[in-house]
């Protein structure tokens, strides 16, 4: 992977553009704090280290 640190603003002002969607500006700080984290759970989930050996289970079963 690479080493790029996430900057959420940047993501939330491209994001935006690309679908076209005017973000009002008074909730902009709120969708970047939600994006900021999003991004810290993530990164818990993703680094979680998995056992080589473990396989997908076929079939959801809560």
């Amino acid at each position: 992977m690479n080493n790029q640190k996430f900057n959420a603003t940047e993501y939330v002002e491209q994001t935006a553009l690309l679908l076209n969607f005017n973000l009002p500006d008074e909730y902009r700080d709120g969708v970047v704090a939600n994006f900021e984290r999003i991004q810290v759970i993530a990164k818990l989930v993703s680094e979680f280290p998995l056992p080589e050996d473990i396989e997908a289970a076929p079939i959801f079963e809560p």
